[in-house]
């Protein structure tokens, strides 16, 4: 990495103006119909929708999303399509960036090709960019203990695909994220603790910033290049200046895939669950104690307990370890009423100890150790570093496939989600934007 002004990204735009090609061209649409994926996923809940039904009030249009009654505008569907990406917590993410840069980039791409107003090479061009813009953000904008890392820096990137997306050249690009970065805002942690889902709302919130910063760019509007420094410095205490990958690295390349729901912490307190089970399955009533050894940031961020409602426990290692040892998964039935509701995953969600593995966060490396005590004294324990997703473990073709199917495909049906696959990928297909009409 290396030391750049925070408001300068003209020599990322530059790089990744026309996009990736090759491999990591393959890979960022797979990554983009893997966001598509959990976005009509999210459409299935009622809030969502009923989302939905509010912002056509003021941002009616034509783009009619699945399971919703009213037709909204573009950015109204972008902004509907951020909230219901994240709903599952099943979306993609950047390790080094701590989040998730294509949570507010994916559904301005979506959203645009929906309406018919661009087609899927400049989607997929305007995807990579946005991209890789937030993925640096990411890295810049590090935030503090009681933030959100969603709908901050993600609005960076909104920012770059909109203005990209609208047709302009690098220098109105490079002017929206300015205007992006002079008011960028930080979310609070706080509705997760609390069990209530208005973090949901954030990304919405850092699609409608891009967008506006976009036109006010197309208009001519500009903003100092150190906005974003002084921002970081005012709002996150950060003295030093931030480093961030340069040019001609393709961040999108290193993004992961989740092959469950739950914030990533929690994938890396399931998978040592997931490799116990078959040794004691068969004795889970005789369970005494469950020891979850993993690292800071993931006891910081996803150390919830006793979780009562659903984003709670999408942000629970305790629940993570209990619900992959009873279900033998992390779907999306881990978190359902029913689940909830379970005396035997909350026995089990009570008996996780949580504890640091000083090693691993000294390394800033990711990774957990489980180890699962029975009454006869007998213990059993395992321990993963990398897990599906993670650099050298992405998920091909054929999971990202059954990942939309399984969670997409009872929303809309699995031909169109078939239908849909085909389009994000390149193949030959209906254009999206006849589904998202109804017609």
């Amino acid at each position: 990495m290396t030391a750049r002004p925070e408001g300068d990204f003209d020599d990322v735009i530059a790089f990744a103006w026309d996009g990736p090609a090759g491999s990591v061209a393959y890979a960022a649409r797979l990554l983009l119909l893997d966001s598509l994926g959990c976005m009509i996923a999210g459409l299935g809940h009622a809030t969502p929708r009923r989302f939905a039904d509010a912002l056509a009030l003021t941002m009616p249009g034509t783009v009619r999303l699945p399971g919703c009654a009213a037709g909204l505008s573009e950015a109204g569907a972008a902004a509907v399509l951020a909230a219901a990406m994240c709903w599952d917590e099943a979306n993609e993410g950047l390790a080094r960036a701590h989040g998730r840069p294509a949570l507010a980039v994916a559904p301005l791409c979506i959203a645009a090709l929906a309406s018919g107003r661009v087609a899927p090479g400049a989607v997929h061009a305007a995807f990579a960019l946005g991209y890789e813009i937030a993925g640096r953000a990411g890295e810049i904008w590090r935030i503090r203990p009681g933030m959100h890392v969603d709908g901050s820096w993600h609005s960076l990137g909104a920012a770059a695909a909109a203005a990209r997306l609208a047709g302009g050249d690098a220098a109105e690009v490079a002017r929206a994220i300015r205007l992006t970065a002079c008011q960028i805002s930080f979310a609070l942690y706080a509705p997760i603790a609390a069990g209530m889902d208005g973090r949901n709302s954030y990304p919405a919130h850092a699609v409608l910033l891009g967008a506006m910063a976009a036109a006010a760019a197309r208009a001519g509007m500009d903003a100092p290049t150190d906005g974003l420094a002084e921002a970081r410095r005012i709002a996150l205490l950060h003295e030093t200046p931030a480093t961030r990958a340069p040019a001609g690295e393709w961040l999108i390349e290193q993004a992961y895939i989740k092959p469950f729901a739950g914030v990533r912490h929690a994938h890396y307190a399931a998978a040592p669950a997931l490799e116990l089970r078959p040794a004691v399955a068969d004795m889970l009533g005789d369970v005494t104690a469950l020891r979850l050894e993993t690292y800071a940031e993931a006891l910081r961020y996803a150390g919830n307990r006793s979780p009562a409602r659903a984003i709670q426990a999408q942000f629970s290692l305790s629940w993570a370890v209990a619900a992959a040892l009873m279900q033998g998964d992390l779907g999306p039935a881990a978190y359902t009423d029913a689940a909830l509701a379970d005396p035997a995953l909350r026995r089990f969600e009570g008996l996780v100890e949580l504890s640091e593995d000083t090693a691993l966060t000294a390394t800033e490396t990711r990774g957990a150790r489980l180890i699962v005590t029975l009454a006869s004294g007998e213990s059993h324990q395992a321990s993963v570093g990398a897990i599906a997703g993670d650099p050298g473990l992405a998920l091909d073709e054929a999971a990202v496939m059954a990942k939309c199917q399984r969670f997409a495909a009872p929303v809309i049906g699995d031909a169109a989600m078939a239908q849909l696959a085909a389009v994000i990928l390149g193949a030959d297909g209906a254009a999206p934007h006849d589904f998202f009409r109804g017609t």
